[in-house]
């Protein structure tokens, strides 16, 4: 995911994503959790009940770039079939949290 447009890239960046696939009962939660402690990132993770996992990462795009990255393969356990992502207005998380 590299940007083509010349303009600045913003200082936090806000992402949604929304992870299809075998992602529930594998730790996908857990383990997007860890990285995005380690990476210093705000936002949440959640299990959804149509089987999908949904994220929110906030913080410098590097990081965010990154965990967004990971979510094609997620923990070993997992099986992602598909990701769908969402960038939206930083709200100004603190922390990030399993929902």
């Amino acid at each position: 995911m590299e940007r083509t447009s010349g303009a600045p890239r913003p200082s936090i960046l806000r992402r949604r994503v929304v992870v299809h696939g075998q992602v529930h009962g594998v730790g996908f939660r857990f383990a997007c959790a860890r990285r995005a402690s380690e990476a210093h990132l705000a936002g949440w993770v959640r299990n959804l009940s149509d089987g999908t996992v949904e994220a929110i990462f906030e913080g410098a795009p590097r990081e965010v770039e990154s965990l967004t990255a990971w979510c094609d393969k997620g923990p070993s356990l997992a099986r992602v079939r598909r990701v769908e992502v969402f960038d939206e207005a930083p709200v100004g998380e603190e922390h990030f949290s399993i929902r």
